[in-house]
């Protein structure tokens, strides 16, 4: 094993640069962080590395109420909106400083969700402030929130950008799907119910607008999963949590139009085909997220016993499909092979 000693004396010696050498301490902290511990064929997991982390958070969250309770004082003694606008960018800059500390220089993993969550909240709350109009909203007329909401997620994007942190993908991407969703409430009517949002046979652009995002979604994870099929990087993490936000999307989206449609065995068979894709890419992020959907679909629609049984079914499938998933995933990838661009995803054990 090569040490940090190792590297120094290489760069003493003109062996590799110092860059070169930075970048090599990155590659092994970043291996040893996703696979220190895994099973061959496991996937990588990590929202916290230590209780101090869990410390530094709980620091996190009473300092952000306590700030909070300050910007409330504050904002009392003017001009709302002004002082809303000022008060934020105060907040950009501390989440901001503090995100250099925790995230650049100490590498911390929950730290660093908390961090891209509290960032968002506060750029959410600067540009509503600017841009929308309260008095529009308190009427339910949203025609004002796409823009802040926009703007909120491309601050996510630029936050991505220097801390690149995994956790904020998954922001930027439900971020898209507010915008879009708001976007089309406001220039197409607004949807006659809450399902209207995931029935393609509703009227209206809602479901098609959540298929495509989630389409969207879904390929930009596979772009991250294939520049590092061996998940030896943040890029990996990346496409963990856009598996996260796109399943739900593509699963809520199809599997609402088949139950209301009464098409059972099609849904068997999509779910049957998550599963195949979920085997072959090596998500089980990418399922379980999908499942989990339709566990809470199968009480609501089936209802009874017939969603006691649904989701007895589910959770034997996903059981078995625990158990043998290598076993199952060689195979695929042996049958597939010719079709399969192998070299771009995760080795089979």
């Amino acid at each position: 094993m090569i040490e940090r000693d190792d590297l120094k004396a290489a760069v003493g010696s003109g062996l590799i640069s110092e860059a070169q050498a930075a970048g090599l301490a990155s590659l092994a902290d970043s291996r040893r962080g996703a696979r220190q511990d895994l099973a061959a064929g496991d996937e990588p997991f990590e929202l916290f590395r230590g209780f101090n982390e869990i410390f530094i958070v709980v620091g996190m969250v009473i300092l952000a109420i306590g700030w909070g309770a300050i910007g409330v004082l504050f904002i009392e003694g003017g001009n709302y909106f002004s002082r809303t606008v000022a008060f934020a960018v105060a907040g950009a800059v501390l989440v901001w400083l503090l995100s250099e500390y925790f995230i650049r220089r100490r590498r911390m993993v929950a730290p660093a969700i908390t961090l891209s969550i509290l960032w968002s909240i506060n750029a959410s709350a600067g540009f509503s402030a600017e841009f929308s109009q309260p008095f529009m909203v308190a009427q339910q007329d949203f025609s004002s929130l796409p823009l802040p909401l926009a703007l909120t997620t491309l601050s996510l994007v630029v936050y991505w950008f220097r801390f690149r942190v995994p956790f904020a993908m998954a922001m930027i991407a439900l971020g898209a799907f507010g915008v879009a969703l708001v976007w089309a409430s406001t220039t197409g009517g607004s949807p006659d119910s809450f399902e209207d949002l995931f029935l393609l046979s509703a009227g209206g652009r809602f479901a098609w607008i959540t298929l495509l995002i989630g389409l969207i979604v879904f390929g930009v994870a596979m772009a991250f999963d294939m520049s590092d099929p061996h998940r030896v990087t943040r890029r990996s993490a990346n496409g963990f949590w856009l598996h996260v936000v796109a399943a739900p999307a593509l699963v809520n989206t199809l599997a609402l139009t088949l139950l209301t449609g009464d098409a059972f065995a099609l849904l068997a068979i999509v779910l049957g085909i998550f599963a195949l894709i979920a085997v072959v890419i090596d998500r089980r992020s990418f399922l379980i997220t999908a499942v989990g959907y339709c566990v809470t679909l199968a009480f609501t629609v089936f209802g009874g016993d017939g969603g006691a049984f649904t989701i007895f079914a589910l959770g034997l499938a996903l059981l078995l499909l625990g158990a043998f998933w290598e076993k199952l995933r060689s195979r695929l990838l042996r049958l597939l092979g010719p079709v399969l661009p192998l070299s771009r995803l995760p080795p089979s054990v």
